[in-house]
């Protein structure tokens, strides 16, 4: 017998008391005051006394019922109005367990409804589909069957951090039969009854799709870029083959080796192979795997490309590094470059022929991020473009596709940071971009 029962047995027991009580006390005090009205009565008039004593009985049958019956009538509308007022509130519980019902299983998302200790208590068919398992199956099943070792812990700590109330979204990667793998946009929402957290429900997206299309659009712009920048480096890898050339013809003339010019020779050489090798890494299809990064390398490998597209628009870029020590991001180092890459050949693009270019770039700790800061004095652009800068197909330039800017920023939130514009009219554009910074040494680990 549950607590409901019990307290409507109750509540019945203490009605039946109330009345019966009621009935005896009535009983006692139409007793002791008919007695005493015999009594004055009978002193009085006798043929008074005989006719009191002989519809006494129906009198107090009369009063009584008529009292039982209020006490009844009033106790059971009460009971009526609030057998409505729970017929009402049943009615909006299955309504709301309707809805409930209805988002759970009509959800376009695969939901997952776990037990505090992780095992599947129910799933919609999208689940199901998802993890490609039956209900019963998953009822069974333990989730390090589908994550490895790594995203298991990772995705652990979520889970804990769910149990103290707080929701979580992440993204991860699952493995299924057949070497199939999906990656998985997720939330973990705490249910929360009476304050206290009694299950987890876990939404899921299949995002697989929708990743390996931006991986599309970030490796075309990353060929695009490298288009771009060829000829300046083919321009800037014929400056230093001229020299070898002629100093290589120097020898043959005179049939004597310099030494000098074999030193020069060398250092043109060496020349070559950093642009090269820069443009080599820069064109290789990699993974994106998170390592530890040292952004002042990053920075000053980059600039090794970008020299040479800024000596053939006349412009001068300047780097400074103001940070007090060495500054590590968690990122793609490939992806980075081309982030920085992309913004520098920007703010030397805009910058007119007629005019002494700088281009300024600057590595600062600001609280607990890097900020590299890319300043030029190109031409600016009003106030209300700002807002639509990073827009798929919105440009700036004549024959720009607006793509370069919304990967750029694509890239930069999936490292965790943020991109932001400021620029003036006629005066030039500055482009901050933050990163979070990390100290301690941090194994690799899947951006999916």
């Amino acid at each position: 017998m549950n607590l409901g029962e019990l307290s409507t047995m109750k509540q019945a027991k203490d009605i039946a008391l109330k009345i019966s009580v009621t009935y005896v006390l009535l009983g006692i005090l139409w007793i002791v005051l008919s007695d005493y009205f015999s009594m004055i009565i009978a002193h009085e008039k006798l043929s008074m006394y005989i006719y009191f004593q002989r519809y006494k009985g129906w009198l107090f049958t009369l009063v009584t019922g008529m009292i039982i019956f209020l006490l009844v009538y009033r106790r059971t509308n009460e009971l009526i109005i609030s057998n409505e007022k729970l017929k009402k509130k049943e009615k909006q519980l299955q309504i709301r367990n309707q809805h409930y019902h209805s988002l759970f299983e009509q959800n376009p998302d695969a939901v997952l409804e776990l037990s505090l200790d992780g095992n599947v208590v129910s799933v919609n068919s999208e689940a199901e589909g998802l993890l490609e398992s039956t209900h019963e199956q998953l009822k069974e099943v333990k989730f390090s069957k589908f994550l490895d070792e790594v995203e298991m812990k990772r995705v652990t700590e979520y889970f804990f951090q769910t149990f103290k109330g707080w929701a979580s979204t992440f993204e991860t990667t699952i493995h299924l039969a057949n070497n199939n793998r999906k990656i998985l946009r997720c939330s973990l929402v705490p249910i929360i009854v009476n304050r206290k957290v009694t299950g987890i429900f876990a939404i899921a997206r299949d995002i697989t799709l929708h990743r390996e299309n931006e991986e599309m659009v970030i490796a075309s712009e990353k060929l695009s870029v490298i288009g771009q920048l060829a000829a300046a480096v083919a321009h800037e890898i014929r400056n230093p083959l001229t020299s070898l050339k002629g100093f290589i013809q120097l020898m043959q003339i005179s049939n004597r080796i310099n030494h000098d010019h074999l030193d020069i020779m060398l250092s043109e050489v060496d020349r070559i192979d950093l642009i090269s090798g820069e443009m080599l890494i820069l064109g290789k299809q990699q993974e994106f795997d998170l390592r530890r990064e040292k952004l002042d390398d990053i920075l000053k490998q980059v600039l090794v490309l970008m020299e040479a597209q800024a000596h053939l628009d006349n412009v001068s870029i300047q780097y400074k590094n103001l940070a007090e020590k060495p500054l590590y991001v968690l990122g793609e180092g490939n992806q980075l470059k081309q982030v920085f890459i992309n913004i520098i050949k920007n703010a030397v693009e805009s910058i007119p022929d007629n005019k002494d270019g700088n281009v300024s770039i600057t590595l600062v700790t600001r609280g607990d991020d890097a900020h590299v800061v890319v300043a030029d004095n190109g031409v600016g652009m009003e106030p209300e473009r700002i807002g639509h800068l990073g827009e798929p197909f919105y440009s700036t330039k004549e024959k720009g596709t607006g793509l370069g800017l919304a990967v750029c920023q694509k890239i930069i939130e999936r490292h965790k940071g943020h991109i932001h514009f400021q620029s003036e009219k006629e005066k030039g554009t500055a482009v901050e971009i933050s990163l979070p910074i990390v100290d301690e040494e941090i194994p690799a680990a899947s951006a999916d």
